[in-house]
């Protein structure tokens, strides 16, 4: 399923305020596994450059927390929107 992004705005931002929606909604609940870089760059259609922006993003932001080897993981406490 490939996502309408604005081509005019920043569209890391998007991808992150896509992904922040969905562990706000519950579509990544708290602990759970969340796109990798390679699954981000194919659903988007965007750069692995991009991806790996957006999974920066959100670490830095507190949204997700990485282990090293087994991916990116929901914080146990998301920060509220």
């Amino acid at each position: 399923m490939s996502v309408d992004l604005d081509r005019t705005r920043p569209i890391w931002r998007q991808v992150a305020a896509i992904v922040q929606a969905r562990i706000a909604d519950g579509t990544y609940p708290a602990g759970s596994k969340v796109p990798s870089v390679v699954e981000l760059s194919a659903e988007f259609e965007v750069a692995a450059s991009t991806a790996q922006k957006v999974l920066a993003h959100l670490k830095e932001a507190g949204f997700i927390r990485t282990e090293v080897g087994l991916g990116s993981f929901v914080a146990d406490q998301p920060p509220a929107e």
